[in-house]
């Protein structure tokens, strides 16, 4: 073989491994656009009602947001399936740019919730089609370190949210919150259109409007449920009470109608495979322990430590490294052994003993030993998270990868959607009757971390049955 060959062999897999990082970086900045938009927007929520008026709904501005884009990640999945994932990734980012635009510009807070819902529909394709495109044009082999690297920038985004946001609201306006993301939006448009080589492909199908309708008010009654129940609205009320009525209906309905579709919404024989349905089972365990730390510890440090808000959304920094550090670790030992089940169920043990740890911490625990109990459960989300979605995409047919993709994110999302207000509820009861004095704050939240701890037991029995299948070699592209 000549030097000139040699040297046009080697060039070939750096310039893949180029391509392929300036696609994941036009990628993440699609999907940290809307994990950041939720932080953000929730620090300057007090300002927007000073402007806008509305203080009776402005939970909403986070809830509109968060209820559409459950609802229909999945449908972008099954059309990214369908229509190509660049496609839709470019429909998705285009929708959440302009309502990011409407977002920042409403006069009314009737205006703004329109368009946050509008935003929530583009960010719910944002939540779901990056991965899957990712796992297009990555095998499945190598896609451990892509999907590390992704933990770690949603680690990131999680801790820059509160800080950026409270930086825009106290220099600039809130509506910067929103239109800080046209330039970074336009950017990853920019780098998606041209670097994602994602062929447009239509493939020949039947859409199921009506299980993706069925779906879609499904999820956003559950949603609805979970985040205004006892809260907004009371559980006796009309509205909650129909809702949870109507759950069931709706759910023996979506079924039947999967059974009979001819290409359904979300096909059920997905959850057929054990791999598909345990990674979903504990990406929902994950997702409630996740926020359960993002939300609660905090909170612990503010009203038990006496610290200010912004130091409190600092004590996440061990939670959220852990996590990251976990995603790495994780991520490169898939792609050099080629095994990825022993890491949820590491991570899975790991979580638990974070979360028991967590439940002893009283108005003595220093902040260095809170630190470290909140890096015991991080490093176990990052451990669980990307090595389960891993497993999923790679046990998934390569036809249904973007549904498969979308389910598992789905999940991991319901469970930060309902764990938060149940954890809510208990916070609540047990502070019921009492002063809400620093060592009441410390007993309550003692059974809130507490009632984390048969979370992680679920998810270590889930783990448990998680089985090894061998890892694609080529990307999902080049199997269809």
């Amino acid at each position: 073989m000549s030097v000139r060959g040699s040297a046009e062999l080697d060039a070939a897999p750096r310039s893949s491994a180029r391509a392929v990082l300036l696609a994941f970086i036009g990628l993440q900045l699609a999907q940290i656009m809307g994990t950041l938009d939720g932080t953000i927007v929730a620090t300057a929520l007090p300002s927007i009602t000073d402007d806008l008026g509305g203080f009776s709904r402005v939970t909403w501005v986070v809830t509109a947001y968060a209820l559409a884009g459950v609802a229909t990640m999945p449908l972008h999945g099954k059309l990214g399936d369908i229509f190509g994932r660049k496609r839709m990734l470019i429909i998705a980012l285009t929708i959440f740019l302009v309502a990011s635009l409407a977002c920042g510009a409403a006069r009314t807070m009737d205006q703004l919730l329109i368009a946050r819902f509008v935003q929530g529909v583009g960010g719910g394709g944002l939540a779901a089609l990056p991965m899957a495109a990712l796992a297009d044009i990555v095998p499945a082999r190598k896609l451990g370190r892509w999907l590390s690297y992704q933990g770690i920038m949603f680690a990131v985004s999680s801790i820059a949210g509160p800080l950026v946001g409270g930086l825009f609201v106290d220099h600039l306006s809130w509506r910067w919150a929103f239109f800080v993301n046209l330039p970074v939006g336009v950017v990853a448009l920019v780098i998606i259109a041209v670097r994602l080589h994602a062929p447009a492909r239509v493939v020949s199908h039947r859409l199921d409007w009506v299980g993706s309708a069925l779906m879609v008010v499904g999820l956003s009654a559950l949603v609805v449920v979970a985040t205004l129940g006892g809260s907004e609205l009371a559980w006796t009320s009309p509205t909650i009470v129909t809702l949870v009525l109507a759950l069931p209906v709706v759910l023996v309905a979506f079924v039947w109608r999967e059974m009979v579709a001819p290409e359904p919404a979300l096909p059920l024989g997905l959850l057929r495979d054990s791999v598909v349905r345990i990674a979903v089972g504990v990406n929902f365990t994950s997702g409630v322990l996740i926020w359960c730390g993002i939300f609660f510890i905090p909170l612990f440090v503010q009203e038990v430590g006496g610290v200010s808000p912004t130091a409190a959304g600092l004590t996440l920094m061990p939670l959220m490294l852990g996590a990251a550090v976990g995603t790495l670790v994780s991520g490169r030992q898939v792609e050099r052994s080629g095994a990825y089940r022993l890491w949820p169920l590491a991570g899975s043990l790991l979580m638990t003993a974070g979360v028991a740890l967590l439940a002893t911490v009283g108005t003595r625990t220093s902040g260095p030993v809170m630190g470290l109990y909140a890096l015991v459960l991080g490093v176990g989300i990052g451990f669980v998270m990307q090595p389960s979605l891993l497993a999923a995409q790679n046990s998934a047919p390569v036809e249904n990868l973007g549904t498969a993709t979308s389910t598992t994110l789905l999940f991991r999302s319901l469970g930060a959607t309902m764990g938060v207000p149940v954890f809510g509820g208990l916070l609540n009861s047990a502070l019921s009757g009492s002063d809400a004095d620093p060592a009441a704050f410390a007993q309550a939240l003692q059974r809130v971390f507490l009632a984390g701890v048969p979370v992680g037991l679920v998810s270590i029995v889930l783990a448990l049955r998680l089985r090894d299948k061998p890892l694609r070699e080529r990307p999902a592209l080049e199997v269809l």
